[in-house]
């Protein structure tokens, strides 16, 4: 005979008390997904869940060319830090809503489509590189945060530019609809720089205008400014400087007011951060030679990252 709901209720009440009581506040995050997901075990689907169910289909974003988080490799297929992730919250669908053979379709996102597609259900998760901001927090929710990079300038090692006020007058790149584009825009107003700024739609379009010459530099985050060296020429003709300008914090986007979806999405990333799975996936995506080229990145995890797996937690870094 299952457990009646109210014997449930209390038992989690229990459970969230004595770990508070154990371990304190700052893994309280943690306790709560994985009692949030017991609690929404026995009830009902709802929301994004009941969505995938009825249509037995789960639509996934990814980037295009966004090494090594979410790209698509010489066979057609997803595959980065990301979607190795992404692919652990899908087998946690199949298993919720008792669909093994649940379909998976893959949809690609920019920068400028990606809070649309999510909002108007096209995208039932976006799994790529997009940063936990407050102020999109009325549009889309985010999970918990599975990375934090910084923002700076990837230039030819002979451009001599080495931080951001040697931008002065010159061309500079970015993604459209991104922190970085929005720091630079607000950067070249106040400090009367005289920049030229291009917005790219993607990282490809972004690699061709800094190797064409068109840009002497491209701001983006730090971690993707390495996978856009890694795809050049040759590598070693450029170089990542600049005094990081933000931290961002790159979470899963998902509808809002989903709770339930929601704690299924950070159960299954606390969990591979307390089992210690995420290190071995950073390791192989950030340590190891990786496809197109099979360079190494050779990106350690920085202190950040290390505290945000100690402690897991869904805040914007802003």
């Amino acid at each position: 005979m299952p457990f009646p709901p109210r014997f449930i209720a209390r038992f989690i009440a229990r459970f969230i008390a004595r770990f508070i009581a154990r371990f304190g506040r700052p893994l309280l995050f943690a306790a709560c997904a994985f009692a949030c997901g017991a609690s929404f075990a026995a009830e009902p689907l709802s929301g994004t869940l009941e969505k995938i169910r009825q249509s037995n289909l789960i639509s996934i974003g990814h980037r295009e060319t966004s090494v090594p988080f979410s790209y698509v490799d010489a066979s057609g297929k997803v595959i980065g830090f990301s979607q190795d992730l992404c692919d652990r919250v899908i087998a946690a669908v199949k298993a919720r809503i008792g669909k093994p053979d649940l379909q998976v379709r893959f949809i690609p996102v920019t920068s400028q489509n990606r809070i649309p597609l999510v909002q108007n259900g096209t995208v039932d998760l976006e799994c790529g590189v997009t940063t936990n901001l407050a102020a999109r927090h009325a549009q889309v929710a985010f999970s918990t945060t599975f990375f934090v990079a910084t923002t700076r300038l990837l230039t030819r090692t002979s451009s001599g530019i080495r931080d951001f006020p040697d931008l002065a007058g010159k061309t500079v790149v970015t993604n459209q609809g991104t922190t970085s584009e929005r720091l630079l825009r607000r950067m070249n107003e106040e400090r009367k720089m005289n920049m030229q700024i291009i917005s790219a739609k993607d990282y490809g379009e972004g690699r061709l205008t800094l190797e064409s010459g068109r840009a002497a530099a491209y701001m983006m985050d730090d971690v993707l400014l390495a996978g856009v060296r890694q795809l050049a020429a040759k590598p070693a003709d450029w170089q990542i400087v600049g005094t990081p300008q933000s931290s961002e914090a790159y979470g899963f986007m998902l509808r809002k007011d989903d709770p339930q979806f929601k704690a299924l999405v950070d159960g299954v990333l606390v969990q591979s951060m307390k089992r210690g799975e995420i290190d071995a996936l950073y390791d192989r995506w950030f340590m190891k030679p990786v496809p197109p080229k099979g360079l190494a990145f050779d990106f350690p995890m920085s202190d950040v990252i290390k505290a945000r797996y100690a402690a897991p937690n869904d805040a914007p870094l802003e």
